[in-house]
């Protein structure tokens, strides 16, 4: 996620700069043919070129709008996620004590219960991190991009057991990192230890239900993370809107040859500028749409999910009481990208 002010054209030309030559390329070649090799007939009516455009306008607003919901349902997600880790905090501490038991435990006891299930909890929130910065095939992948989570430290296959090994017993480690879904098991562990609280009268009914909701409301936004993880933007929209977009941009510059050669010889070499600006237009919609679609691929228009985790991190852990603090997520690069 960019954490500055706004991208700069700067940043923004040179993250579409790619595009740029080619579309230079696109528009120089049949204007050169034109007015230089006298191919007249190479002009094409405005008219069906400006129904094209007008058409792939729409699909384009649709598409935007459906990845900018994908995104904006994955940070809603993860808003959630914050605010039921905190509540599972402040119920660690103030629903598990010996109001109920019929052997008290000593304050030490109690508080190691305390860290071991707010640690626990951190261990999900990192295991689901790694999970959800898995590679899926529709995931953006060539060089650039890779180079990118590189940078951002988002690389795909980072080691769920390593960023997961100071917070759970070993016992539990080892369990956990044979099943298929680590994060899934880990809130299982969770509620197993509810349940032998609860009998041996560490937690009662009421308080119980409630935590067990919680961890319920747990399960239910790491299946919707998963759903939109797992799940692409519809395969035949996103390549429809591809192709007619570059429909479009090769078949703008004959377009504009016609119109701009009615105002004279000369003006006709100013289709190669206005064709490349009016197809950089549209291309730069279509990527910021691609780019929108996946947002948990470790890329710069993500949710910031990692430093999501250790926000949440921070403040379970002060909530412990403890002074040994980790240092919230800073953005980086220079263009202020938080992860």
């Amino acid at each position: 996620m960019h954490a500055g002010r706004k991208y700069s054209l700067g940043q923004t030309l040179y993250w579409s700069r790619k595009s740029i030559y080619i579309f230079l390329m696109i528009s120089t070649i049949p204007v050169t043919l034109y007015q230089v090799f006298g191919f007249t007939q190479l002009t094409i009516p405005w008219v069906p070129i400006a129904l094209i455009g007008t058409a792939v306008a729409f699909y384009l607003g649709f598409k935007n709008n459906s990845s900018y919901e994908r995104l904006w349902e994955a940070r809603k997600i993860w808003g959630a996620i914050v605010n039921s880790s905190r509540s599972w905090g402040m119920m660690v501490l103030d629903f598990i004590n010996d109001d109920f038991a019929d052997t008290p435990l000593d304050e030490e006891a109690l508080k190691k219960i305390h860290t071991r299930l707010v640690y626990r909890h951190v261990a999900w929130l990192r295991a689901l991190d790694c999970q959800l910065r898995a590679r899926r095939d529709w995931e953006h992948y060539d060089s650039v991009s890779q180079q990118y989570r590189k940078t951002f430290g988002t690389a795909s296959g980072r080691d769920t057991e390593n960023e997961i090994t100071s917070l759970l017993p070993r016992e539990e480690l080892v369990y956990v990192m044979k099943k298929k879904n680590p994060a899934a098991q880990i809130v299982r562990l969770q509620s197993r230890e509810l349940a032998d609280l609860k009998a041996r009268g560490h937690l009662n009914d009421f308080r119980h239900l409630e935590m067990e909701r919680l961890l319920i409301d747990l399960y239910t936004q790491q299946g919707k993370s998963e759903r939109i993880k797992n799940y692409p933007f519809p395969r035949q929209y996103a390549s429809m809107n591809l192709f007619f977009v570059w429909l479009f941009v090769l078949l703008l510059p004959f377009g504009m040859i016609g119109e701009f050669s009615k105002l004279g010889e000369h003006f006709v070499w100013l289709s190669i500028p206005f064709s490349t600006i009016v197809a950089w237009v549209f291309h730069t919609m279509e990527m910021i749409g691609d780019f929108s679609e996946n947002p948990f691929e470790g890329l710069y228009n993500d949710v910031p999910i990692t430093a999501l985790s250790r926000t949440i991190e921070i403040d379970l852990r002060d909530m412990l009481d403890e002074e040994d603090l980790p240092e919230p997520i800073k953005p980086v690069t220079e263009y202020k990208i938080l992860i």
